[in-house]
């Protein structure tokens, strides 16, 4: 991109972000949480182009907005999840299904957008999220000695008929790598196999996106809470 339109696309995405920055200005990190997300500016999957193509200011910061929500959501509430792991040897098939547990909406005026920087047609956004009491007190019951922890790389479809969305593509990652990262911590600490598992699970902290082959790949450390694990045996 030629410098004088990088610095009028983040001048813009200043502007843009302007109503979000009005959070505390000292940076307590018991109160405060902290990522970063990256947007692609001329964003193409497995051969589908974005419906917009390539993205102006506006709707960057605005995926940038939608990104951060999702993430310090994940982070503070997470989800419950309902893990039938399944087995192909009994014909049993494997369902992974998340509730989220709460949502911090992108308008909250705890998230501020703390830095932006365009580089190799990626918007780069940091921004803060100012805990509440509550919110606190939640986020220490996921660092109790009963959640374990977890990380694995999940992928978006590696083929698709018709586009779902940009969003819908890095949430599909999102959750394939929560699976996985459940899956890899119940083989290290189960003796048999269960049949299904349920309980809870949030993001460590922001996910890392990348392509791979194509396709949206993503690395992720978890938070799990593991409430009730169902043995074949008991069927």
């Amino acid at each position: 991109m030629p410098g004088k339109f990088i610095f009028l696309f983040v001048f813009l995405f200043a502007a843009i972000c302007s109503l979000f920055a009005q959070g505390s200005e000292a940076a307590n990190h018991e109160l405060v949480i902290r990522g970063e997300v990256y947007i692609d500016l001329e964003p193409m999957y497995i051969g589908h182009i974005d419906e917009e193509y390539p993205l102006n200011a506006q709707t960057a910061g605005q995926r940038a907005l939608d990104e951060l929500s999702l993430f310090f959501s994940a982070m503070v509430y997470g989800w419950a999840f309902n893990y039938e792991i399944g087995e192909r040897a009994r014909g049993i098939t494997e369902n992974f299904e998340l509730e989220q547990l709460g949502v911090i909406q992108r308008s909250d005026p705890a998230m501020r957008v703390t830095d932006t920087s365009v580089s190799n047609s990626q918007l780069r956004v940091w921004a803060d999220y100012q805990l509440n009491d509550a919110q606190r007190r939640r986020m220490n019951v996921w660092r109790t000695n009963i959640v374990r922890n977890a990380q694995a790389v999940g992928y978006g479809p590696s083929a698709i008929d018709e586009y779902p969305g940009w969003f819908a593509l890095k949430k599909m990652a999102l959750e394939d790598a929560a699976k996985n990262a459940l899956r890899v911590m119940l083989q290290g600490s189960e003796r048999n196999r269960p049949k299904e598992v349920n309980g809870f699970i949030s993001l460590a902290s922001f996910p890392r996106y990348y392509i791979e082959s194509g396709r949206w790949a993503v690395s992720a450390r978890f938070r799990v809470q593991v409430t009730d694990i169902i043995p074949f045996a008991a069927y």
